[in-house]
């Protein structure tokens, strides 16, 4: 199994991404992107090369689900694993985040001390 080391993240709120970037930089050890919206996630995807793809639902311009789209038509990222961000937690809604070729669904708010391992249980879970 390759342990996950990039992870590629967008999130609009200044202060929600500053959490998790201490939360996966700090507490977690990752090499984090932070990008501030869709449009800049994909803007940055190539040359970052993430293993994984941490997106916010809502955002201004593009938000999640729209930018797994378009990240999804570059050829080499049409199956890098993507984690949702969301207070939206509905077991529908999250369904249709799973429809959508999402591995997982992280609530919001998040416990910023366990977002590391959280997201370390996932990685383990589908690489297995």
């Amino acid at each position: 199994m390759q342990p996950l080391k990039r992870i590629l993240y967008a999130e609009d709120e200044p202060d929600i991404q500053q959490l998790v970037s201490l939360a996966l930089e700090v507490v977690g050890g990752f090499t984090l992107k932070s990008c501030n919206s869709g449009l800049e996630a994909i803007a940055e995807v190539e040359a970052f090369a993430p293993q994984l793809l941490l997106l916010d639902v809502m955002m201004p311009d593009m938000d999640g689900p729209k930018a797994l789209l378009k990240i999804r038509e570059i050829e080499a990222y049409r199956t890098t694993p993507a984690i949702f961000m969301t207070a939206k937690v509905q077991p529908n809604e999250i369904q249709g985040y799973l429809d959508m070729g999402a591995v997982d669904v992280i609530a919001k708010p998040f416990d910023p001390m366990a977002l590391a391992s959280q997201i370390s249980e996932i990685w383990t879970r589908i690489q297995n």
